[in-house]
C-alpha cells in the first residue's frame, strides 16, 4: 500500500509555495507554466530577443517559470520514488485501455493533439490554467475563480464525452 499523504499537508505546502512565491520575500511574481515553455521552445529553437519581439517579452518571467517546471518534475519524481513509493511507467492509463484501445501509437496521438491544443489555448488566453487559476484563484481574482469554473466544467463535459463507455452488442 502507498504512503498517503494528509490533504491538510498538501494545502499548508501550497500555502507557503503560494507565500513565497507571491511575496517579496520569494520570486515576487504569479506562477504560471505556459510562458516556461514558451520560453524553453525559444532556446531550442534558437530563437533570440533582438528578432523577436515575443521572446523579449517573456524572456525574464519565462526563463522563472522554466526553471520552476523543472523543479516540479524533479520533485513529482522525488515523491513518487522515495516518499509515497507510487513510481511507474504507464504508456496507455487503465481508464484509456477500458474505454477506448490498446494501442500506443493511438494514445501518443491523441496525446500530442491534446498538449498541442491546450498550449495554443494557453497563448491565446495570455496564460495556462496554472497562471489563471492557481494564481488568480489563490488572490480571490473574479477572472481566475471564472476561469476555474469554466475550465473544470468543460474537462469534465469533454471528458464524458470522449471516454464514454464501449457500447457491447449482445448476440
Amino acid at each position: 500500500m502507498p504512503k498517503q499523504i494528509p490533504w491538510w499537508v498538501g494545502g499548508i505546502a501550497m500555502s507557503l509555495l503560494f507565500y513565497f512565491t507571491f511575496s517579496i520575500y520569494g520570486a515576487n511574481r504569479p506562477i504560471g507554466a505556459s510562458t516556461g515553455m514558451a520560453y524553453i521552445s525559444s532556446i531550442v529553437f534558437g530563437l533570440d530577443s533582438n528578432n523577436y519581439k515575443y521572446v523579449a517579452e517573456i524572456e525574464k518571467s519565462g526563463a522563472w517559470e522554466a526553471v520552476m517546471l523543472v523543479g516540479v518534475f524533479f520533485g513529482g519524481l522525488f515523491m513518487s520514488l522515495f516518499i509515497t513509493k507510487t513510481f511507474h511507467i504507464s504508456y496507455i492509463p487503465t481508464l484509456w485501455k477500458e474505454r477506448k484501445n490498446n494501442s500506443i501509437k493511438s494514445r501518443m496521438i491523441w496525446s500530442f493533439i491534446a498538449g498541442f491544443m491546450l498550449m495554443f489555448g494557453a497563448r491565446l488566453a495570455g496564460g495556462c490554467n496554472a497562471g489563471h487559476i492557481l494564481s488568480g484563484g489563490s488572490q480571490l481574482a473574479i477572472s481566475g475563480i471564472v476561469f476555474a469554473i469554466v475550465a473544470l466544467g468543460t474537462g469534465v463535459i469533454t471528458g464524458r464525452f470522449f471516454y464514454k463507455k464501449k457500447v457491447c452488442k449482445n448476440d
